[in-house]
């Protein structure tokens, strides 16, 4: 049995004892039974511990499933090679892709179905990914890395998409064109000052970053940063408040 499914059958087990326990010395005592607010608290308090036991345990089952579903695939890279394994990785996100010289994109429907035709492309690069509201973050990222003709990525809406994942971005640098990081509710300054890498980059969405504080004065120093990059930046308030914008500017200088 797993760690998390121990504690929650102790936790149980403690309090199914404590409530028994009260009601022995409840029924067995001549004096009449405590006043029902006394009875309520017991009650919540026993209920508050398998409760918290329970997110507990939930917040660990998922983020197991989190590192499992963004694995190193090195065994399907062994076996069908590294670009069949970045195809699939894809597709177990419920995310779309297409190879190099192809017209035609691979998606996975709501389901997570999709069609195996991609094996017939074994050792043919992809061109563009589209990994929008999946769950792919840092390391999952690992798995696309051997892509060096990557010319479009799209992270739209991604939950775990964080700094870590856009500074690791610099393997795309000869290649990246087109960055699609809007909707990414964990992208702060920092992660966007390590952008400077990709001097290639010709597209940058960045549209409506709840971690970016001062987006007016964000947009100029990626614009500084970027210079024949088209920066889309919709859905922004742009009063900028000037002490947090100094703080930003400065945050993103030292790490320029």
């Amino acid at each position: 049995m797993s760690a998390p499914l121990t504690s929650l059958h102790r936790c149980c087990q403690r309090s199914a004892l404590l409530l028994h326990v009260a009601r022995q010395r409840w029924s067995s005592s001549s004096a009449s039974p405590p006043p029902l607010h006394t009875r309520l608290l017991l009650f919540l308090t026993q209920r508050f511990y398998d409760v918290e036991m329970l997110l507990s345990w939930r917040s660990q089952l998922t983020r197991n499933q989190l590192q499992k579903k963004n694995a190193y695939y090195g065994y399907t890279q062994r076996f069908y090679g590294l670009d069949l394994a970045s195809a699939y990785f894809i597709l177990s996100l419920k995310g779309g892709f297409r190879f190099a010289g192809q017209s035609e994109w691979f998606y996975a429907d709501q389901k997570g179905k999709f069609s195996w035709d991609f094996l017939n492309h074994k050792d043919t690069l992809l061109e563009e990914v589209d990994m929008s509201y999946t769950v792919i973050n840092y390391r999952g990222l690992c798995n696309l890395e051997g892509q060096r003709s990557l010319r479009t990525l799209k992270l739209r809406g991604c939950p775990e998409v964080d700094d870590w994942l856009l500074a690791r971005l610099h393997v795309f640098q000869d290649s990246l064109e087109d960055l699609d990081i809007s909707h990414c509710p964990r992208i702060t300054t920092g992660g966007l000052a390590a952008l400077r890498n990709l001097k290639g980059l010709k597209r940058l969405d960045v549209s409506s970053l709840p971690g970016i504080l001062s987006p007016g004065l964000v947009i100029i120093l990626l614009e500084e940063m970027l210079p024949q990059c088209q920066i889309t930046a919709t859905g922004y308030d742009y009063s900028l408040n000037d002490a947090q914008g100094e703080e930003e500017e400065e945050h993103m200088q030292r790490q320029r």
